[in-house]
């Protein structure tokens, strides 16, 4: 049975000023699919989400709506109160109740203790996470995410990663992440230089797709191209002879019917040259027994680390941890609270972090911020190349820093670290705000940087080609970590699966004792008096909120009788208890 269609996008056009972002643009959505968006920074994903849940408008073409179509948008940016805690987040934004919302959303292992902490207090993964839920709340059935990834730890990404595989509903995804859109969709929208093209598959499926296709253009063009050389040289030959006139004029009809073959120029690969690094001794730097935090508290006790020259380190942990704070503590801009911290013999480090991008000179052009930053010796025309490198064109690089987007002041800044010719760096987040080409570019020119190389980074794939060695970060301590980056993830993964599918004690001596026959007799004995027991508890929680919904309208209305009041108190506290009753039977279903 064919899937429905959920939208349909027709030879849509959209510019701003001069500048065109779409031109006869086509795309269908259907029931079901889980699509990756990718494209170069700046061909218009975003400006795509803004037009299809109505924020911009097409200058041009028409969009086709289902009926049934419901739209929910994760954008980059919070939606809530300061001091807004989860709870009355999830009551405010979602359309469904709060237990049903904390069912949907139960793979992403938020507690209730999370749930009434106030927002602002929690970690970028958990914010994410409740965003994620209050989107659920909105019951859509299609899912715009726009870089959900950005700054979330490893253990965040994967939890997302495995809600994503689970969710039946459409899910369109803005990534530049490789390895999560290759686990977590079946199809990819390409958006760049004008037009939008859908391919089916995942990434890997993409790429090698975009290749064949282009290889069997090639060759057509190729074929043609023979063939209008051969109708041109037989008229030059023969055009003027009076016997051949004939055959000539026919064989030039043919060149001007012959339909060109066309096809998008391949964009031009990014790459990355960091200068080479000045000699150095074999230590980089040291700490001895060092203790970072701010004011009186401590993040990270009794930390004892060298770095040697040409490692390439990987911080791996949680958020909150205290892997950015190990960076800054590496980098001196975080003195040590304890211990001390020494530089090896002419080291010298550089940190790239979020905060740098504040002390760019807003009144600088692109090249001159980076020309103040680049070591001695550097050319105008190799910092050219960095600024093309970091997706800065010709007439870009003349931009001032005041009129750049926030990802475009990033990029700045990572470009100012890459040309200060330090022999070690320290780099926080550095593929954020990066499309593929230049995440490809940067990976390549790091895994080749023979320099002393420190990064914090959520991206796998990154990861896995520049790191060979893993610090762990984790309950206040820096170790390192004894396997691979891969061996790693396959812990935390295993872990992330522990915790949301250990049975009971009782179920696992169950399981253990009885022969496969009985012990799958005893559990869906068990699933069914578990199934009886949630209906019994949402037919309860139904008739409360029924309940609720009416004492309401007579409080609307005016009638503000004490005795009203109190039942309301009353109904709340019980559907408070069925909630954490109902998702408690939830959980044992779902161990079973």
């Amino acid at each position: 049975m064919p899937s429905l269609n959920l939208l349909q996008l027709t030879n849509g056009f959209k510019a701003f000023g001069g500048q065109k972002i779409f031109e006869n643009a086509t795309l269908a959505v259907n029931e079901g699919e889980h699509i990756g968006v990718i494209g170069p920074n700046g061909a218009g994903k975003t400006t795509l989400f803004k037009i299809l849940i109505g924020e911009e408008e097409l200058d041009d073409g028409v969009i086709v709506r289902s009926q049934s179509l419901s739209i929910g948008y994760l954008s980059q940016h919070d939606h809530w109160d300061e001091h807004e805690a989860g709870n009355s987040f999830l009551e405010r934004t979602a359309r469904l109740p709060l237990w049903q919302v904390k069912s949907m959303g139960r793979h992403l292992q938020v507690s209730e203790e999370i749930f009434a902490k106030p927002i602002s207090s929690l970690s970028g993964g958990y914010r994410m996470r409740i965003k994620l839920m209050g989107l659920l709340g909105q019951d859509p059935n299609l899912m715009l995410l726009d870089e959900p990834t950005n700054y979330l730890d490893l253990e965040t990404t994967l939890v997302l990663e495995r809600f994503l595989q689970n969710y039946n509903g459409a899910i369109m995804l803005i990534s530049h992440d490789r390895e999560f859109l290759r686990r977590t969709t079946d199809h990819i929208v390409e958006v760049e230089a004008g037009e939008i093209t859908k391919y089916n598959g995942n990434i890997d499926d993409y790429f090698e797709q975009k290749e064949l296709l282009r290889a069997q253009l090639e060759a057509q063009a190729a074929n043609q191209e023979q063939k209008r050389k051969a109708i041109l040289e037989f008229v030059s030959r023969f055009g003027a002879k009076a016997t051949r006139a004939r055959q000539a004029q026919s064989r030039l009809k043919m060149l001007e019917k012959m339909e060109r073959i066309e096809f998008k120029p391949v964009p031009v690969a990014a790459k990355i040259k960091i200068p080479e690094p000045p000699h150095v001794g074999r230590s980089i730097l040291r700490l001895e027994n060092a203790s970072f935090g701010y004011g009186p508290r401590e993040v990270l006790t009794h930390v004892n680390l060298e770095i040697l020259r040409g490692d390439h380190v990987a911080v791996v942990g949680l958020n909150g941890t205290g892997k950015s704070t190990l960076l800054k503590g590496l980098a001196g801009t975080l003195p040590p609270m304890k211990g001390q911290r020494e530089l090896g013999y002419k080291a010298q480090v550089a940190i790239f972090n979020q905060h740098v991008v504040e002390v760019l000179n807003p009144e600088h052009t692109v090249f001159e911020s980076l020309q103040e930053a680049a070591s001695l010796g550097i050319t105008p025309q190799e910092i050219r190349d960095m600024a093309g490198s970091l997706l800065f064109s010709a007439d870009e690089i003349n931009k001032k820093i005041r009129v750049l987007s926030g990802g475009e002041k990033s990029r700045v800044a990572l470009g100012r670290i890459l040309l200060q010719k330090v022999p070690c760096l320290l780099l926080d987040e550095p593929t954020n705000h990066l499309d593929f080409q230049t995440v490809e570019a940067l990976t390549q020119a790091l895994n080749r940087y023979t320099g002393t190389l420190v990064v914090v980074s959520h991206d796998r794939g990154f990861i896995r080609r520049v790191a060979t060695k893993i610090l762990e970060v984790s309950n206040g301590r820096v170790h390192l970590y004894p396997g691979t980056y891969d061996e790693y993830v396959w812990h935390l993964q295993n872990a992330l699966a522990e915790a949301t599918t250990e049975p009971s004690v009782t179920s696992k001596k169950t399981i253990e004792q009885a022969t496969p026959g009985v012990r799958k007799k005893e559990r869906d004995k068990q699933i069914r008096a578990i199934d009886r027991k949630i209906a019994a508890c949402e037919e309860a929680m139904a008739k409360l909120n029924q309940s609720l919904s009416e004492a309401n309208q007579k409080i609307s209305a005016g009638e503000n009788h004490p005795d009203l009041i109190r039942q309301m108190a009353e109904e709340s506290q019980k559907l408070q208890d069925l909630e954490k009753q109902w998702l408690k039977l939830v959980a044992e279903k779902e161990a079973l």
